[in-house]
């Protein structure tokens, strides 16, 4: 069995999350450094090889109407490189409000400060894999 992987992409830290091998929650999430892309998507191609991923979701940030920006085009871009990186299909995916709700959860937590800044992305990204694994077991 392989697994997806769940990618919330930042200009500073890129969050990641791992499906269990059923492919139905999620099983593990870490965040890597992102300022410097070619080296972020060598490390997302070592996780991915070390987890047997067979699938990527990207999240998509689109603004409230669904309209895409500046950022959006970004997200896009990387999904590309990373897709020739991996060899994997690239699903790009809606991530509107996930890193508010990331926020939302860490603050019922009582994760403040550094503590939350070090683990909104990781959130974010597990968020936008638990939202394409429910849409797949639809």
């Amino acid at each position: 069995m392989k697994r997806i992987m769940g990618i919330d992409y930042g200009d500073a830290r890129t969050g990641i999350a791992l499906s269990d091998l059923l492919c139905s929650i999620v099983g593990s999430t870490t965040v890597i450094p992102s300022r410097n892309q070619e080296k972020a998507i060598a490390d997302i191609v070592r996780i991915a090889k070390e987890n047997d991923v067979a699938e990527i979701v990207v999240g998509l940030p689109r603004n409230m109407d669904g309209t895409e920006g500046p950022r959006a085009e970004l997200c896009r871009a990387f999904g590309t490189l990373l897709g020739e990186a991996t060899g994997l299909p690239i699903r790009m995916w809606d991530e509107r409000r996930t890193t508010v709700e990331a926020h939302n959860i860490l603050s019922e937590h009582n994760y403040h400060g550094q503590k939350r800044k070090n683990t909104v992305d990781a959130v974010a990204a597990s968020l936008i894999l638990e939202g394409y694994l429910a849409f797949r077991g639809r």
